[in-house]
This record gives structure tokens, C-alpha cells and sequence, in this order.
């Protein structure tokens, strides 16, 4: 893996002589494949042993052979057993096996072998050292909306000034107001390369709603217009406006995207089977991602990697569901192709799931850099906590003496190879025309509503960003106790620290994400939080993608490395902050901050940047 991490720095340096030199997806499987050595050895020691109907896996990682218990027993030198667990589950495995010493160094394991049941890999996968850990609801609450504001309206200084629909986003933010704030164009290419993905997991959108703000707020867009499904795993979509299971997430999504990229088309990435989608909001499964990775690419499936094989049972869906009214079919792999820019805006607690399991995950968000892909998560809404309830009352961490003081990082921020967006505000005496501050908004239910940020307990800083985040601290240090983590992560607030002052930091960029104007349910509402942030930036570097591609240029792929490089093409945002835990939190300043990261997009000065680029 420290290969590809290379090889991804090298090709998203704007510095680097191979910068775009993106991969094809085989390329990247052969870039973690074993030597040609290792894979000779194994099947010469095969052959001579009888076994010749061996397959090599999509990933080059597996070597796959049919063959009868006893065939297995004599090659292993072991005897197998039948394990039957409580629900009925029947697994296959041993105490021990053996293999030619010469082997050793190339195999890593059998399976089945000691470590297949269910059970023993649920207790081992769920244990995490370190304090505050609970289980958690799988996805932060979404984005908060409330009715629209009915007080009499006060014209900020400067807007009478202004166009007409521009005059009140001091309150209400629509497609004319973030085209304006940031400079974007109204879109006119629609190519075959460029579409946009936008993930949704446990949330349906309603057609009907889509039509509504389309017609009220984005009369560019036709009536009718939907989203590719690419269903995953016995999912469905749409729904009717009136479910309970449109909650206003893909809904919103999809009101940002298509209002600025149309007529370029979405993919909508929907996961998991109703039932599934329901265990996983009531918090009877606490995985994330994974089924959505399995989809984009098959070797993901039984990728290997921190001890870990596969999906995890007893955090992820297994399928095929026999819950009445689940998926029949096997769990898909490698079925969608990933678009070129892709949309999360869900996401939970770092301390909510096994290390191992978010760096396997990770791995993959990697290998999607690799080849090309860009991919935008939401930075949460609680400022330096999770959403309340997770794992705490506060969503804050603890340790001994220290009662939920600790802050508690986003997953799945803190991987350093995804962008990270936090949330801004125009604030209610501005226009668009003025700076905006950092999304800080205390809302009826929500009192400590602000952009997400800080540092991540499982992942160190990536090299691109530590000439910022050091400067951060040099010129802005926050003033509060800290502490290093180590590499299990199980010295969580040592010293009375609240935040690992080595970790990756983020967010890395941000976007509006208050007094959103869209449909639920019929119903016109506010909408704030970083989940209107994530697919508005997904939208502008889809605008600028299609710009290369017009004269010949590849994705613009992981754009990390370059924003930081190039900070100048980014709104620096220098007002609000984002408290919680029984503290101020981190506070945004001239340059990258926790809070807003390195600012909002210029659309003309990102795209001067990246057309320039090979």
C-alpha cells in the first residue's frame, strides 16, 4: 500500500512530472498483485500436489480452488469441522493447518481456516481500545431544515443594489445565489464522461419533490428530470413524497447537482435493501460504505487487508437477506462503474467503528485516486463532535476524568485521500457580495449546529497538507491541551488533551450549507449542514472536468495536492468557529482552519488552475 500512496501522491502533485497520469482499473490491480514469483510457487506447489483447478481472483490477491473436505484435510495436513452458530448460520474451519515451510513468505492464509465463523469475526472486528466508544446510528442525522423564516424581511447594506434574486441570500440560498457567490457559470455541456455520483444510503428521494424545486428554483432543469439508478443490493428509488423514508437528503443532493451541472446527468448510488437500510438506522448494523465499494469494484470484496477479508458480519449487510422483503440475490461486485466525481454526504464518528475496518476502507478510496476518480465527503454538523447520541449524550468523547470533553473526529474525513468539505454562511446583515463566515447556527433543537472539523485520531497528516495546518498552529494555535496518538489510537485524551494535534486534519474545503430553499414532502423548507456542501464542491470541480475534457484532458482525479499547493484559488473564510464538548472549539483564521478548511470555491481561478495543468 505504501506504493500506491506514493504512486497517487505523485500523480496528484501538480509539481510531478506524472501528474494525470491516471490508471486503469486493471493497472491498479496489478500496481498490489503478488510477484510473479509468489504466484508460481503456490501453484507449482498446487500442481504437485493433484490440485489444477485453481482461479486467480479479479484482484490478483486470491488463489481459488473447488475441491472435496478430504482433498483439503490431506493438502492442509488438518482436520475440518461444521460450526453452527445460534441463528443457524453453519460454518466450516479448523483449529490449525499446515503448510511447506518455502511457502511461508508467500502465503498469508487459508480460508476456511482458523477464522471463519461469523462470531469470532464479528468480537474481533467490534473491539476497539481507547475511551467513549458506543454504538453508534450509522449516519450523522443528515441535514436540519426548518420552515421558512415568515418575519418581516430587512435588506442587508448593498442589496437593493443587486439583481432582484439575488437581494434576500442573506435567508434564502438558491442555484442564482451560489452561482453568484462563487462565480460558476450557468452549465451547457452535457458529455458521456462527466456524469456526477451522489451516494445515498437509507434516504429515498421523491420525484415529485425534485419537480417542485426544479420549477421553483432551478426552471433551467426540465420537469421530470432523474437521476441513472445504479441500485445496489435489492435497493429501491424513488419514493413518494409522503414515505417516511424521504427524509430530505437525496432529495437536497439532487436539487444541488442537477441546478448546477444540468444537462450533464447524475448517478445516484442508492444502497442496500429496505429491510437492511432499516436495521442500519435503528443501529442494528454499524457499518458504512462497504456494499457501496463492493459495487465500483468487484476485487473490493474480498480485498484483505489489517486482518480483515471481505465485509464484516455483524457490521455489514449480508446478502443474500432472507428478512422478508430483502435482496435474494448475492452481494454485487464490481457491477457500476464509479463516475469521475462522486458526493458522500453521510458519515458517523472515527470512535464508531474498528480501526482496521476504516483503513481497509480507505484503501479503496486510494485506489479510486489512482484511476482517476474525485471523491467529496460531507465534514459533519456538530463542530468538533459527532451528531448527539453517538456514543455519548453529547457526541463528544471521554476518558478518565474527562466527562465528554473530548473532541470527537469525522469518519470518513479523517481518510486523507478523500476532500473533506465543511459548511459557510452568508450572514443575515451580508449579500453575496460580501465574505462569508463559517456555518454557525444555532437552530430550535440544535443549539451547537457549525461546520465540522479537527483532527483525526486514526489517520496521520498527509504530507500535502502539513505546510498549512502548520502554519495554522504557528500563527492561530487554538490554546487547548492536546495529546499525540498513538498508532492503536488508546491514548485518547492523555495528558487532559482533547484533540490529537498529529492527526489529518480537515475539513480541506467548504461550501454553503445554510438556508437552502427546497422540497420535502412537498413542503418548502430551510435546509442547512455540510450535506448541501459536499455535492455543491462535487458540482464545480463536475464543471471544471468537463471543461478539460472538451479540449482533450483527463479528470482532474484526487485534487488535494493542488488546492493546498495552490490556496490562492479558494474564498479564505476568517469569521466563525465551530464549538462543542464544553469548549470554544477551533475558530476560522487567515489560511487553512478546522473550521472551513482552505475556503470556498472560485470557479474562474479553480478552473484557470486546472485547465493549465496536463
Amino acid at each position: 500500500m505504501d506504493v500506491g500512496h506514493d504512486r497517487l501522491m505523485s500523480l496528484s502533485n501538480p509539481h510531478s512530472k506524472q501528474y494525470g497520469q491516471h490508471l486503469s482499473p486493471k493497472e491498479v490491480h496489478d500496481l498490489f498483485a503478488p510477484s510473479k514469483a509468489t504466484v508460481d510457487a503456490v501453484k507449482s506447489w498446487l500442481a504437485s500436489s493433484g490440485v489444477n483447478n485453481v482461479v486467480h481472483s479479479e484482484n490478483k490477491g486470491w488463489l481459488a480452488i473447488d475441491m472435496p473436505t478430504k482433498q483439503a484435510e490431506k493438502l492442509f495436513k488438518t482436520e475440518y469441522y461444521e460450526h453452527s452458530h445460534a441463528s443457524g448460520a453453519l460454518k466450516i474451519g479448523c483449529s490449525e493447518y499446515h503448510l511447506p515451510p518455502h511457502l511461508r513468505e508467500h502465503i498469508d492464509y487459508v480460508t476456511p481456516g482458523v477464522k471463519l465463523s461469523a462470531t469470532l469475526r464479528k468480537r474481533n472486528i467490534e473491539k476497539r481500545s481507547g475511551p467513549g466508544w458506543g454504538h453508534p446510528n450509522p449516519h450523522w442525522p443528515g441535514p436540519w431544515r426548518q420552515p421558512p423564516n415568515r418575519d418581516p424581511w430587512h435588506a442587508p447594506p448593498g442589496a437593493p443594489q443587486l439583481p432582484q434574486d439575488l437581494q434576500g441570500c442573506n435567508l434564502n440560498i438558491t442555484p442564482t445565489c451560489i452561482r453568484a457567490l462563487y462565480g460558476i457559470p450557468t452549465a451547457h455541456l452535457n458529455d458521456s464522461l462527466n456524469a456526477m455520483g451522489l451516494y445515498e444510503g437509507g434516504d429515498y428521494y421523491a420525484q415529485s419533490d425534485l419537480n417542485k424545486f426544479f420549477a421553483e428554483y432551478a426552471p433551467n432543469v426540465p420537469q421530470g428530470t432523474a437521476p441513472i439508478q445504479d441500485l445496489i443490493d435489492g435497493a429501491i428509488a424513488p419514493v413518494a413524497a409522503d414515505d417516511p423514508k424521504n427524509t430530505g437528503e437525496s432529495d437536497i443532493d439532487m436539487d444541488m447537482a442537477f441546478s448546477l451541472i444540468y444537462p450533464q446527468n447524475v448517478v445516484l448510488y442508492q444502497v442496500d435493501d429496505p429491510p437492511t437500510a432499516a436495521a442500519e438506522l435503528a443501529g442494528k448494523l454499524f457499518g458504512f460504505l462497504n456494499t457501496f465499494l463492493d459495487a465500483l469494484d468487484g476485487s473490493y470484496c474480498t480485498y484483505s487487508a489489517y486482518g480483515i477479508s471481505g465485509n464484516s458480519p455483524g457490521l455489514d449487510p449480508t446478502y443474500p437477506d432472507p428478512v422478508a422483503g430483502g435482496y435474494n440475490g448475492s452481494l454485487q461486485c464490481g457491477v457500476y462503474k464509479p463516475t469521475r466525481v462522486i458526493s458522500i454526504s453521510y458519515g458517523q464518528a472515527e470512535a464508531d467503528l474498528p480501526m482496521a475496518y476504516l483503513k481497509r476502507q480507505c484503501n479503496e478510496f486510494m485506489k479510486l485516486g489512482l484511476q482517476g476518480h474525485s471523491v467529496f465527503v460531507s465534514s459533519s454538523d456538530y463542530g468538533v463532535a459527532s451528531y448527539p447520541g453517538d456514543g455519548s449524550a453529547s457526541g463528544c468523547l471521554s476518558a478518565p476524568g474527562m466527562n465528554q470533553t473530548i473532541y470527537n473526529p469525522d469518519d470518513p474525513s479523517g481518510c486523507p485521500y478523500l476532500t473533506s468539505v465543511g459548511g459557510t454562511q452568508v450572514e443575515p446583515d451580508k449579500t453575496v457580495k460580501d465574505p462569508e463566515s463559517a456555518m454557525q447556527t444555532a437552530l430550535s433543537g440544535a443549539p451547537l449546529f457549525s461546520s465540522g472539523g479537527g483532527f483525526s485520531n486514526d489517520f496521520p497528516r498527509p504530507w500535502y497538507q502539513a505546510a498549512e495546518v502548520n502554519q495554522y498552529f504557528a500563527r492561530h494555535d487554538p490554546g487547548h491541551p492536546y495529546y499525540y496518538a498513538n498508532a492503536a489510537a488508546s491514548n485518547i485524551g492523555q495528558n487532559g488533551g482533547i484533540y490529537n494535534r498529529g492527526g489529518r486534519g480537515y475539513p480541506d474545503v467548504s461550501a454553503n450549507g445554510a438556508n437552502f430553499r427546497a422540497y420535502t414532502n412537498g413542503t418548502d423548507y430551510h435546509y442547512y449542514g455540510t450535506s448541501l456542501a459536499s455535492p455543491l464542491f462535487a458540482s464545480v470541480i463536475t464543471l471544471i472536468n468537463e471543461e478539460r475534457t472538451a479540449i482533450g484532458k483527463g479528470p482532474v482525479g484526487f485534487i488535494n495536492p493542488v488546492l493546498y499547493a495552490h490556496p490562492y484559488v479558494l474564498n479564505d473564510i476568517k469569521n466563525g468557529s465551530n464549538p462543542n464538548c464544553g469548549s470554544s472549539g477551533f475558530q476560522a483564521v487567515s489560511g487553512w482552519d478546522p473550521v472551513t478548511g482552505l475556503g470556498t470555491p472560485n470557479y474562474p481561478a479553480l478552473l484557470k488552475l486546472f485547465l493549465s495543468l496536463p
